[in-house]
């Protein structure tokens, strides 16, 4: 595979047009016929499909770096970057079990464009919505075969311990920004998008509800969202904001306490009752947030226990595969895996 593929770089891929891999359509063809070269050479070479392909995506990463370190560091675009996700592509479709291989693609996607987006907004948007967001198409057949190949990078990702330095900021792979989005995590984009699918597969792997630079809690928006609806709650977005309640130990809003300063109210008023009360009183009447997870009664001993578990797993990058190896009974296993509550 090697010989091959230095002679491919060197006869063919040199004289190709440097846009000659922007359309989809091109990435598709050349994918169609290195699949075909590695099941020849594996049978050829005697060798097992994993390990051919994992030859293709070193050499493909090898052909990248050089001509990346002829160009003073800096990515050439164009064919030369279209390359790996020809690897991305070849990687998921032979199920690419070499972690370290699929790490250093991952690394060489991020060192060249910062962003994950090629692999989250497949799956999110589905396959032709990322042209008007970024002007490309993925190169996955569909949205299922998107979102099985989101599943297979963040499993690379987690078991080889991904982080991403962006700026004072470091990221994990599930959490880093997506640039067409504005900047959002691909967990508040799947919110904002009102899709428990997504959604819960990027909380399984332990991706963050956190507060960022484009705006406050996550699970506030969703909030402000059902309110739009007069009572009349979307199914998808009600099932959004009831799997993120699992995952955080309750909601903590943002309050400017000094706004309410003019009322005199004691040191130990409670804050987040009177938030609570006045914003979503409809919500909690209508039994969406549990009086338990917002701060107006205290929180179960049992979900704090998971939340607990989970941050230790997480700190650890053993979600969601971990769980399976505690020492608990299989219910309390998909109660830490947020199949239940």
């Amino acid at each position: 595979m090697d010989s091959f593929m230095e002679f491919y770089f060197e006869e063919v891929f040199s004289g190709m047009e440097r846009d000659g891999l922007n359309v989809r359509f091109k990435r598709r063809e050349l994918v169609e016929y290195f699949n075909a070269v590695i099941a020849g050479c594996a049978r050829g070479q005697n060798k097992s499909d994993n390990a051919t392909c994992k030859s293709f995506v070193n050499c493909a990463l090898r052909y990248h770096n050089r001509c990346k370190s002829d160009n003073g560091d800096v990515c050439l675009m164009g064919k030369y970057h279209n390359l790996l996700y020809i690897a991305m592509k070849l990687a998921f479709d032979w199920s690419l079990q070499d972690n370290g291989t699929v790490a250093a693609l991952l690394d060489e996607l991020h060192a060249c464009e910062g962003t994950f987006e090629r692999i989250f907004l497949g799956a999110i948007f589905g396959t032709s919505a990322p042209y008007f967001l970024a002007g490309w198409k993925s190169d996955f057949m569909d949205r299922e075969e998107n979102i099985h190949a989101l599943v297979f990078f963040l499993d690379h990702a987690t078991n080889a311990s991904l982080e991403y330095k962006n700026g004072s900021k470091t990221y994990r792979f599930i959490d880093v920004p997506l640039e067409s989005c504005g900047k959002a995590s691909p967990l508040r984009v799947v919110i904002q998008m009102g899709t428990s699918e997504i959604l819960m597969i990027l909380l399984r792997f332990g991706a963050r509800i956190t507060s960022d630079h484009v705006s406050s809690n996550p699970i506030e928006s969703i909030l402000d969202r059902l309110k739009e609806y007069n009572r009349q709650y979307p199914y998808e977005l009600v099932t959004c904001l009831k799997l993120t309640l699992r995952a955080v130990p309750a909601i903590y809003f943002a309050i400017d306490k000094a706004a309410l300063k003019h009322l005199e109210l004691p040191d130990d008023y409670n804050y987040q009752r009177k938030h609570v009360l006045e914003k979503y009183g409809d919500i909690l009447e209508d039994h969406l947030i549990p009086a338990s997870r917002c701060g107006l009664k205290p929180v179960e001993l049992k979900h704090l226990c998971r939340c607990t578990i989970r941050h230790v797993l997480w700190k650890n990058f053993e979600l969601p595969f971990g769980i399976r190896n505690l020492p608990v009974p299989p219910s309390l296993k998909k109660y830490l895996d947020l199949c239940d509550d």
